[in-house]
């Protein structure tokens, strides 16, 4: 028998079920008597009241920082075997837990190595963080061929307080299709979505725990002979980024703070282009640019020669870019070789939603930051490969018509594909806050046990 343990939220009592029947009374119990249910861990029941058989699940790389230890945690709590493998010293000083594997073959030897370990413990599922990664693309082919489901952790592609838990792949390598009508009949059979609370997050929290990882990954490097990074900086150069970075906080964020209240007071219509990191996969895999320079270079270029003369283009910094490259510089060079420096603010800093929704339109390559813009009627055009780029819903035309012709995306069709993306591809939390973290490891869970969490 599997078990369910309940903890009412005004009393801290546990309450553990035996059954599928012991199961229903007691949430009834706990919602009649406490309000709600505050949190819930459990092996899930099928239709017929029995247990659901333990999933075997091998975990890969993870975000950097707790995240997978913290799912291992609940997926061996709710009765399921868990396995790691760990590429390097980052990865394994964030696991600390039994089932760790360590990785120390070479990218080519790696499939192999992954095929056997998938036979011989009988794997069920596997998980990773970011399908781009050169291991986990080799995983992904793997699985394909073994029949094994790959379930894609990625930052949300709608913030904020949601992550991306999907089946197969995300963005470019995501299963879903651009039809317009697909959405609409879809979303017509779902229910409302449930109601959705905020969660907390800390930059500060995300930066400690970065640093940790390539520490630990730098001094163990012995240890791991042909492990190479996915990003294209030594962690040393990328920690000199963020500590000056960091060291121009006070001007960069006095400055943006500035900018930001000229482009509300409505002083100039503007466009919004926020950057997307330089080591983003999405750039360099499903996008038709090698860098951003060079999208940079082609949104500034199309903009001087066919955006209205009395409108303005704020670039955007990416929250996460670590400094290595001075995009503030680089935007500058660009816009006085084409002319229009006068007509090209950069903002370092602050909050994107009050300047996306003043905005008269977007311009990303696939940024998640395209559905926030979507959200609030601002009209947007995609230049890469993503899941929101459809018709009815993103601009279709050339870069260079959509500053003049540019329209909002239809609402209705939006709401649609916004409630199959929560139903198929979304759960809710965060990852750098703790309820964050025990909001997403639940629900990931109940994803895999392919079970419906209550509202939170």
């Amino acid at each position: 028998m599997g078990r369910v343990t309940i903890q009412l939220k005004s009393q801290g009592k546990i309450v553990v079920s035996r059954s599928k029947q012991d199961f229903d009374a007691n949430i009834q119990a706990a919602k009649t008597n406490e309000g709600e249910v505050h949190f819930m861990a459990c092996r899930s029941f099928d239709a017929s009241g029995a247990t659901r058989p333990s999933r075997r699940v091998l975990l890969l790389q993870g975000l950097m920082g707790p995240l997978f230890r913290r799912l291992g945690e609940e997926l061996a709590q709710s009765g399921h075997e868990v396995f790691k493998f760990n590429f390097n010293g980052g990865d394994r000083f964030y696991w600390r837990l039994p089932g760790g594997m360590d990785y120390r073959g070479s990218l080519e030897e790696w499939p192999d190595t992954l095929r056997a370990v998938i036979r011989e413990k009988k794997i069920s599922d596997v998980v990773l963080f970011g399908d781009c990664r050169p291991h986990h693309l080799a995983a992904t082919k793997v699985c394909e061929d073994l029949q094994v489901p790959v379930h894609v952790f990625e930052e949300g592609y709608i913030r904020p307080d949601w992550v991306t838990l999907e089946l197969g792949g995300v963005n470019g390598h995501s299963r879903l299709p651009r039809d317009p009508d697909w959405y609409r009949r879809v979303a017509s059979t779902l229910p409302p979505v449930p109601e959705h609370k905020q969660v907390k997050s800390s930059f500060r929290r995300r930066a400690l725990e970065g640093l940790a990882y390539n520490c630990a990954d730098i001094l163990t490097r012995w240890n791991y002979p042909h492990w190479a990074n996915h990003r294209p900086w030594h962690p040393l150069i990328e920690g000199f980024g963020w500590a000056h970075k960091l060291a121009r906080g006070k001007r960069r964020r006095k400055n943006s703070e500035q900018l930001v209240e000229r482009l509300l007071a409505g002083e100039a219509p503007y466009y919004l282009f926020p950057l997307q990191l330089a080591s983003d996969s999405q750039i360099r895999l499903h996008s038709p640019f090698a860098s951003m320079t060079d999208a940079l270079m082609l949104v500034l270029k199309s903009f001087a020669a066919h955006a209205p003369a009395d409108t303005r283009l704020v670039v955007k910094e990416h929250p996460l870019d670590n400094g290595v490259c001075d995009w503030n510089e680089e935007t500058r060079t660009i816009a006085t070789m084409l002319g229009v420096e006068d007509r090209v603010d950069y903002m370092a800093w602050g909050d994107i939603v009050p300047v996306a929704r003043a905005a008269r339109g977007m311009i990303t390559i696939n940024s998640t930051s395209g559905t926030l813009a979507l959200d609030m009627d601002v009209p947007v055009v995609a230049l890469g490969q993503c899941v929101f780029d459809i018709p009815g819903i993103t601009f279709q035309g050339e870069l260079d018509s959509f500053w003049t012709q540019a329209s909002p995306p239809d609402r209705e069709l939006f709401n649609a594909f916004r409630r199959v993306l929560i139903e198929r591809c979304l759960i809710p939390g965060g990852f750098f806050s703790e309820e964050a973290l025990d909001k997403v490891v639940q629900h990931a869970v109940a994803r895999l046990e392919g079970r419906q969490m209550l509202p939170d």
